[in-house]
């Protein structure tokens, strides 16, 4: 019997449902899953590249999360990271703001950060390392977008969206849903002068139409383009207040908020 040799930390897109992407981080030997919404595709991922899942990491409570963790913990026993505060079963390890977990079978040590705003314990994972910055973010942040505000307020989702904003421009962003292209149309109907979402938006569009993903992204790329990181940028708020949605003086929230509204109509 011959032994599996230890690479890099890469990181595997796993689709499942209409557009959730699950994420499998591995080193060619151990394997942990981040929302694990759904078990088959995960352990159809595990079985093909050869690997033992050696933990389950959690960011809030929404059934295409954490759907497929029973099914999972079925075949062996492995440890659950996941929020505090966002009222979860069966997590053994609850974590949350600062909070440093070392991720059990692999080199890999995570930050948590709280990020409310989705759900009102949602908690982010962050990876800081030489070789590469990461963040598995949930339904925080997505690709040119925000999710929506099912339990928290605009100011602690604009609040949790500065704190993910101030990681390094090349920290790639490992959103949960594929909602890029609708996401970009949204960005240049309310910054139609921001000629790098057109780009952007060409990028996203050619890759759906071969089928590939459109994520991960950078925090520097959504810096440039997310319309919910720029919601103070003076043609957005000009954009608001033309559409009807925001009375002129309006604080920065308040601009969040409508922002947030529009798209949820758009």
């Amino acid at each position: 019997m011959t032994s599996q040799a230890r690479q890099d930390l890469a990181v595997l897109t796993v689709p499942a449902f209409n557009d959730n992407y699950l994420w499998v981080i591995h080193d060619g030997v151990h394997a942990a899953v981040v929302d694990p919404g759904d078990a088959g595709p995960v352990q159809e991922a595990l079985a093909e590249h050869h690997l033992t899942l050696s933990a389950i990491l959690l960011t809030h409570h929404h059934a295409d999360h954490i759907g497929g963790v029973p099914a999972l913990l079925a075949q062996g026993s492995v440890p659950v990271f996941g929020p505090a505060h966002d009222g979860i079963e069966g997590i053994t390890q609850a974590a949350g703001e600062g909070a440093r977990i070392t991720v059990p079978g692999l080199d890999l040590e995570l930050e948590v950060l709280d990020v409310p705003g989705h759900t009102r314990g949602h908690i982010a994972y962050v990876r800081r390392a030489p070789q590469a910055n990461w963040l598995f973010c949930g339904d925080t942040l997505f690709a040119g977008g925000c999710g929506r505000l099912f339990e928290g307020t605009p100011e602690q989702m604009a609040a949790s969206l500065a704190k993910l904003a101030a990681l390094p421009d090349d920290t790639l962003v490992y959103c949960a849903h594929e909602y890029t292209v609708s996401n970009l149309r949204f960005a240049q109907a309310v910054e139609p002068d921001n000629q790098a979402i057109g780009l952007r938006m060409k990028d996203a569009s050619e890759r759906r139409g071969t089928r590939l993903p459109t994520v991960p992204s950078t925090i520097g790329l959504e810096r440039g383009t997310n319309p919910f990181l720029r919601y103070t940028e003076p043609g957005i708020v000009h954009s608001l207040v033309q559409a009807g949605r925001l009375k002129e003086g309006a604080s920065p929230v308040e601009a969040f908020a409508a922002l947030r509204a529009w798209k949820n109509v758009f």
